[in-house]
């Protein structure tokens, strides 16, 4: 594709911009920067829908006591069980057994800092969920 060319659809990521690469006039190959392509847009806002309908399930389960806060950030920060246990260094279903909100209540301050860090808020915020998703349409 022509450097011309490249696609400068506007999109939900338009704060960022791709690289692509492209032909100049020349004939070489040069980088170019595109902020969107139409179709790349429609797949990127179906992906902030389904996790945005997926933080709604999991705080409508955390406010039902199914479920502990860890569960919400683990959805935000698209996570699951064994990629959080690599990051806090702990056993598979320890994690596990830290979604359940009385376990969770009970965890060691360290334990909980270990989440903290990962998730990169406080202790404090990993008690606080949001009424409803964060993300309307996509990052802020």
């Amino acid at each position: 594709m022509r450097k011309k060319n490249v696609p400068q659809d506007s999109g939900i990521l338009d704060r960022w911009h791709e690289i692509k690469y492209a032909i100049d006039d020349d004939g070489c190959y040069v980088l170019a920067p595109s902020v969107g392509w139409e179709p790349a847009n429609i797949a990127n806002k179906q992906a902030w829908e389904l996790i945005s309908k997926q933080l709604d399930d999991v705080i409508k389960r955390i406010q039902a006591q199914d479920l502990s806060p860890l569960a919400y950030y683990m959805v935000k920060n698209q996570m699951d069980i064994r990629l959080l246990a690599k990051y806090v260094r702990l056993s598979r279903w320890r994690v596990r057994r830290h979604l359940n909100p009385a376990a969770f209540r009970r965890l060691k301050t360290s334990i909980l800092e270990r989440y903290a860090k990962t998730f990169n808020v406080s202790t404090e915020q990993l008690f606080d969920v949001p009424e409803s998703s964060i993300f309307d349409n996509g990052p802020k």
